[in-house]
């Protein structure tokens, strides 16, 4: 009942910036928490940044200070800025999201990914 899409991503050079945009659409009562994760080839997904409806923030070691994760809620969008983004950071982002729906139960979904190459 409810779809993530992910946008935003591009070849950027090092210590360029991008942001993250994750558009959530369908049956929506509210966002509790969003959460970016990213996996690079070859590697396992990894928790990038989390932000619950609260705005408490979780961020990986390897982004702290360098990205900041945040939430519309008006507009049901998720935004994740990167500055000084690093070859390091080349991989596909997906956007997660905890949703109470028109319904009362709360379900999980993921966006399909967009690609984030860093790269001179």
């Amino acid at each position: 009942q409810v779809q993530l899409v992910e946008s935003g991503g591009g070849l950027v050079q090092p210590g360029g910036s991008l942001i993250l945009s994750c558009a959530a659409s369908g049956s929506i009562f509210s966002i509790q928490s969003m959460g970016w994760y990213r996996q690079a080839p070859g590697k396992q997904r990894e928790m990038v940044a989390i932000i619950n409806s609260g705005d408490n923030t979780i961020y990986a070691d390897s982004v702290k200070g360098r990205f900041t994760v945040s939430i519309d809620n008006a507009d049901n969008m998720g935004y994740l800025q990167m500055n000084n983004l690093k070859p390091e950071d080349t991989a596909v982002y997906f956007c997660t999201a905890v949703v109470l729906s028109g319904g009362t139960q709360y379900k999980n979904y993921w966006g399909q990914g967009t690609q984030v190459t860093v790269s001179s």
